[in-house]
C-alpha cells in the first residue's frame, strides 16, 4: 500500500499501485540504459475510475524526472469520429516546434504522405492510400523517436481513440523490436468495437506487460481515508467508505473530498450520510451539483462537453452564448468544483488556456445530461463556430454528424467538402460517415446521384458490396452524365469484380456501352469489358472473345488511352494464347508514347487501374523483353512508394518485380521481393488475387532455388491449394502446385494437378508454354509409366513454343524433349536447348540446360559452366546437383 502522511490528501489512484509503478520505473530505467535496446509497451486496463489516468501521470513524472522526453495524448468519448485525433495530439507539439525544413528533413519521403494526416502540411493532389498513411505515421514516430531518445509515449483512454490512430498504434506496436522507445497505453476493457477492438487486441498482443487494475481493498480504502481525513477516522466509517465506493479510487477520492467540504465527522455516527454524498459525486448527483453552480456555469459546462477534448475557452464561451469574461468566470467556478481544469492533469502539451474535464466520467455525465434536442442544436452551433474559426469542414463535420436531417442543402455541401478533406489525408472511413450523413439530409435531386457516386468512390477499397449498392443507385438517378457516368460504371464494375461477381461486372459495362454512340467513352467501356474477361480464370467464351478483341484492336492506332488500352489487352491476349511474340511486343509498343506510359495511364492514375499495366508488363516479361518489363515494374514500385500506396498496389508491384527477377534468373532478389509482397498482402487480407500472386510467385522461386521444404511449408501455411481464385494468377497456380507436388515425390497428385492445368489452359486457349509450363513438367512426370503420352505432350509443347517463337519457350521445350530421349539424340537436343537458352534473358533456365547437357554428354566443362551459372542465380539445388555429378568425373 502506498504510504502517505496523515492530513495530506493522497492520490487514491496510486494506492496499492506499487507493483504497477515499479513496472513503469523498470521500463524507464531499461529505456535509458541503452539507446540501441528494443522498445517496450505497457498496457494498463481497468474499469472507469480505477486510476489509469493517475498511473499515466505518475509515469510522466518518473520519466521527466529521469530526463526522458514525454509525449502524451488522450482519446475522447465524443471525438472518436475525428480521424488522426489522438496521434495528432501525440506528435503535433513535437513537429510544430520544428522549422518546416527540419520537419521535412526528419520525415524524409514520408513528409508529404504523413504530414497532411498530422495537420502539418497541406494534402497533395492524389488521394493517399490509408495503409501508406499508416506506414508514414509509423515512420514519422520512428524517426522522431531516434531524435528525442529517451522517449516515452503515453496514450490514455485508448478505447476512445479514433480508428486511424488505433491502426497506426497497432502497426507501431508490432515494430518496437528495433526502436528504443517506451509506449504506455491505458484503456477500459470492452468499450471499443469493430475494427477498433481488433487494433486494440493487436496492441495488447504486442505488449511487454499487460496489467489489469483492480479496485482498492478495504485496508487500502481505510488507509486512504485516514490519510485524507486524519487518523481519527474510525474503522466503521472507513468500512462504509469502501462499501459505498466499491473500492473505486476515483469515487473514493471524490467522496472524501465531499466529506471534507461538508466537514462531516469521520465517525461511525456519520457513516449513514456517505451514500447521499457519493450520489452527488456522479451521475444525476453530479448533474445536480453542476446545476447548483448556476445556469451560466451549467451552460458553459455543456458547451465544453459538446466540444470534447482540448476545449478552447473562447469557443466554449461563444457556444454558451456569453462574453469571454463571463466564460472565464464560469471556467474558474467549474475548476473550483473539480469539474474542469485549466490544463489536463497528464498532458502539458495542450495549448495555454485550453480546458479539460477533470475526469472522463465527469465529461460523459455532463454530456449525457444535456437535453436531447438542445444537445443536437448545440452541435449545430458548434459546427458553425468551428467553421467560422477557420478550422475547415472536416473539423466541423463531427458536430454535423449529430445534427438531425432537415433538408439543408448547405449541410449536404459541408459534408461533401468534409469528405473530400478526409479522403485527402487518407481517412476514407471518415469520408464515408460524412457522405452517409449527407444522404440522410437528403441532397437535392440534381446532386443526389453525385453524392452517391462520391460515397461509392470512398468505399470502393473497403466495402465493395456497399459500393455496388451506392453506384447502382446513382446510375439509376439523373445527374450523372458524360465522363462522370462512364467513370461510375467503371467503378461499379471494379466493385463487382472485387466482390467476385465478374459476369455481372461484364454485363454492367456492356449495357452502358450499348447506350453510347461510337467514340472514346464507348471504347473505354469496351476495353474494360475485355480487361475483366482477360483476367478471368474461367473456361468459357475464350475463342469468340479473342476474335472480337482482335477485330476491335485492329482499328486502333493508339491515338488516345482507350485505344492504347485495347492494344495492351490485345497484346496480353496474344501472349497468353502463345501467338507470335514479336507481334505481342509490337502491339505493346504501340500502346506507349515515346517508349513510356502515356499521361493518364500511369501507375497511380485511377482511370484504368493497376490491372491494365500489369497486363502490359507481363506481356513483355513472357515475350522475353525483360528489360522493358523490369523497367515498368520498377517504375510501379517507385510510383507507389513515393505516393505512399503501401497496400495492395505496392504488394502487387513487389510480386511482379519478383516475377521479373525470377524470369531473369536473379532468384535471391526474386525471393526477397516476393516475401515483401506477401508481407504486404497479408495486411490487405488473405484470399484476394494479389495474395495468390504473392504466394504462388514465392513458391515458384523457392522451387527454382531448390528449397523444396520451404516451398512446401509455405504452401501449407498459406493454403496454396484448390479452390483457386476466379482471376488469373501469374505464374499459373496449377502449374506451380503440380511442380511442387512432383518435387515432394507425390507424383500421382502432381500429374493430376498438371492435367487440371492442361484442361483449364486448353479451354481458355492459353498455349504459352512459358506462362503455364504444365506441359514440360507433365511430359517428364509421365515419361516412365506412359512414355507414348509423354512424347505427345512434349511434341505439342514444342510446336506451341515454336509458334510463340521466343528463345526461352523453344529452349525449354527442347530441354523437355531431351529429357525424354537417350543416347546421341538426347545429347543433340540438349545441345540445341543450350543454344537457345544462352540467347535467352532467362539465366536460371540456361543454367539448368547447361547442367542437363553436361550430364547427358558426360562433359565436366559443361557441368562447370552450369555450376557457375547456378551459383550466380542462387539456384542452390541445381548447383548441388552439378557438384555431385562432378564428383564422378
Amino acid at each position: 500500500m502506498t504510504d502517505a502522511r496523515p492530513g495530506v490528501v493522497a492520490s487514491g489512484a496510486l494506492w496499492e499501485r506499487a507493483g504497477e509503478v515499479a513496472t513503469v520505473e523498470a521500463a524507464i530505467t531499461a529505456l535509458r540504459a541503452d539507446s540501441a535496446s528494443s522498445g517496450s509497451l505497457l498496457v494498463f486496463t481497468g474499469e472507469a475510475g480505477l486510476g489509469k489516468t493517475a498511473l499515466l501521470a505518475e509515469a510522466r513524472r518518473i520519466a521527466e524526472s529521469s530526463g526522458c522526453t514525454v509525449w502524451s495524448a488522450r482519446g475522447g468519448e465524443t471525438v472518436t469520429s475525428v480521424p488522426f485525433n489522438v496521434v495528432r495530439q501525440l506528435l503535433q507539439p513535437a513537429l510544430v516546434s520544428l522549422m518546416p525544413e527540419e520537419a521535412r528533413e526528419y520525415l524524409g519521403d514520408w513528409y508529404d504522405i504523413a504530414g497532411p494526416a498530422l495537420g502539418v502540411t497541406d494534402p497533395g493532389d492524389r488521394q493517399p492510400d490509408p495503409q501508406g498513411v499508416c506506414d508514414g505515421l509509423v515512420a514519422a514516430v520512428r524517426r522522431l523517436a531516434r531524435r528525442e531518445w529517451p522517449l516515452v509515449l503515453l496514450i490514455d483512454d485508448a478505447h476512445w481513440a479514433d480508428q486511424e490512430t488505433l491502426r497506426w498504434l497497432a502497426a507501431f506496436a508490432e515494430r518496437l523490436n528495433d526502436l528504443s522507445v517506451l509506449v504506455v497505453v491505458a484503456r477500459r476493457p470492452g468499450e471499443a468495437g469493430g475494427q477498433s477492438a481488433g487494433h486494440l487486441d493487436t496492441v495488447a498482443a504486442a505488449g511487454s506487460t499487460i496489467t489489469k487494475l483492480s479496485a482498492l481493498t478495504p485496508d487500502a480504502t481505510a488507509g486512504l481515508t485516514r490519510a485524507t481525513l486524519g487518523e481519527h477516522a474510525d474503522a466503521p466509517f472507513c468500512r462504509e467508505v469502501w462499501a459505498v465506493t466499491g473500492g473505486n479510487p476515483y469515487e473514493t477520492v471524490e467522496l472524501l473530498a465531499k466529506v471534507q467540504d461538508s466537514e462531516l465527522d469521520p465517525a461511525e455516527g456519520s457513516a449513514a450520510e456517505l451514500r447521499a454524498l457519493n450520489r452527488s459525486a456522479r451521475g444525476r448527483g453530479l448533474v445536480a451539483r453542476l446545476e447548483g453552480l448556476g445556469v451560466d456555469a451549467t451552460r458553459f459546462a455543456w458547451a465544453a462537453a459538446i466540444l470534447g477534448t482540448q476545449i478552447s475557452l473562447d469557443l466554449a464561451a461563444q457556444l454558451a452564448g456569453m462574453p469571454r469574461d463571463e466564460g472565464l468566470r464560469c471556467a474558474e467556478l467549474l475548476g473550483a468544483a473539480r469539474i474542469l481544469t485549466t490544463g489536463p492533469p497528464a498532458n502539458d502539451q495542450v495549448p495555454e488556456g485550453d480546458l479539460e474535464f477533470v475526469h472522463p466520467l465527469i465529461a460523459s455525465a455532463v454530456y449525457r445530461s444535456i437535453p436531447d434536442a438542445l444537445r443536437t442544436a448545440m452541435h449545430g452551433q458548434a459546427a458553425w463556430a468551428v467553421t467560422e474559426s477557420g478550422r475547415g469542414p472536416a473539423a466541423a463535420s463531427r458536430h454535423l454528424l449529430e445534427v438531425h436531417p432537415d433538408d439543408d442543402p448547405e449541410l449536404v455541401q459541408q459534408m461533401r467538402d468534409a469528405a473530400r478533406e478526409h479522403l485527402a489525408v487518407g481517412a476514407p472511413d471518415a469520408a464515408r460517415r460524412c457522405l452517409e450523413r449527407a444522404l440522410r439530409e437528403p441532397p437535392l435531386p440534381d446532386i443526389h446521384a453525385r453524392v452517391l457516386y462520391e460515397l461509392g468512390c470512398a468505399t470502393l477499397l473497403t466495402a465493395p458490396a456497399k459500393t455496388i449498392g451506392h453506384l447502382r443507385a446513382a446510375l439509376d438517378m439523373r445527374g450523372l452524365e458524360g465522363e462522370l457516368r462512364v467513370d461510375a460504371v467503371y467503378r461499379l464494375s471494379q466493385a463487382l469484380l472485387h466482390n467476385d461477381q465478374l459476369e455481372e461486372a461484364v454485363r454492367t459495362v456492356d449495357a452502358e456501352a450499348a447506350r453510347l454512340e461510337p467514340g472514346p467513352a464507348r471504347m473505354r467501356l469496351q476495353a474494360v469489358h475485355y480487361m475483366w474477361e482477360g483476367i478471368h480464370a474461367g473456361e468459357d467464351g475464350s475463342p469468340g472473345r479473342s476474335r472480337g478483341l482482335a477485330e476491335l484492336a485492329g482499328t486502333c492506332t493508339g491515338r488516345d488511352n482507350s485505344e492504347r488500352a485495347l492494344l495492351i489487352l490485345r497484346g496480353f491476349d496474344a501472349m497468353t494464347r502463345g501467338e507470335n511474340a514479336e507481334e505481342v511486343v509490337e502491339l505493346c509498343d504501340r500502346a506507349l508514347v515515346n517508349g513510356r506510359l502515356a499521361p493518364g495511364l500511369g501507375w497511380t492514375d485511377t482511370e484504368w487501374g493497376i490491372e491494365l499495366l500489369m497486363m502490359l508488363s507481363s506481356s513483355y516479361a513472357y515475350a522475353d523483353r525483360l528489360d522493358r518489363a523490369e523497367s515498368l515494374f520498377s517504375e510501379a514500385l517507385r510510383a507507389y512508394e513515393s505516393a505512399g500506396w503501401s497496400g495492395g498496389h505496392l504488394a502487387l508491384a513487389h510480386a511482379y518485380l519478383g516475377l521479373a527477377h525470377r524470369r531473369r534468373g536473379r532468384l535471391v532478389e526474386a525471393e526477397a521481393a516476393q516475401r515483401e509482397s506477401l508481407r504486404l498482402a497479408e495486411r490487405v487480407g488473405r484470399g484476394l488475387p494479389l495474395y495468390w500472386s504473392s504466394t504462388c510467385g514465392l513458391i515458384d522461386t523457392l522451387l527454382a532455388r531448390g528449397h523444396v521444404g520451404q516451398a512446401a511449408e509455405l504452401a501449407e501455411r498459406f493454403g496454396f491449394a484448390p479452390p483457386y481464385p476466379s482471376t488469373i494468377v501469374l505464374p499459373d497456380t496449377r502449374s506451380v502446385r503440380g511442380r511442387l507436388l512432383l518435387a515432394l515425390g507425390r507424383t500421382k497428385e502432381g500429374i493430376n494437378e498438371l492435367e487440371a492445368a492442361e484442361k483449364a489452359a486448353t479451354a481458355r486457349g492459353h498455349h504459352n508454354t512459358v506462362l503455364a509450363p504444365w506441359a514440360v513438367d507433365l511430359a517428364r512426370a509421365l515419361a516412365v509409366d506412359d512414355p507414348v503420352r509423354a512424347a505427345a505432350v512434349a511434341a505439342d509443347a514444342r510446336r506451341q513454343a515454336e509458334r510463340f517463337g521466343t528463345d526461352t519457350a523453344i529452349g525449354e521445350a527442347l530441354r523437355c524433349a531431351a529429357a525424354l530421349e537417350s543416347g546421341q539424340r538426347a545429347v543433340r537436343l540438349a545441345a540445341q536447348a543450350v543454344t537457345y537458352l544462352e540467347a535467352s534473358p532467362c539465366q536460371y533456365e540456361h543454367a539448368a540446360a547447361r547442367v542437363e547437357y553436361g550430364l547427358v554428354s558426360r562433359s565436366a566443362m559443361e557441368l562447370n559452366k552450369g555450376l557457375t551459372l547456378a551459383r550466380s542465380c542462387g539456384a542452390d539445388g541445381l548447383a548441388a546437383k552439378a557438384e555431385e555429378a562432378l564428383k564422378g568425373f
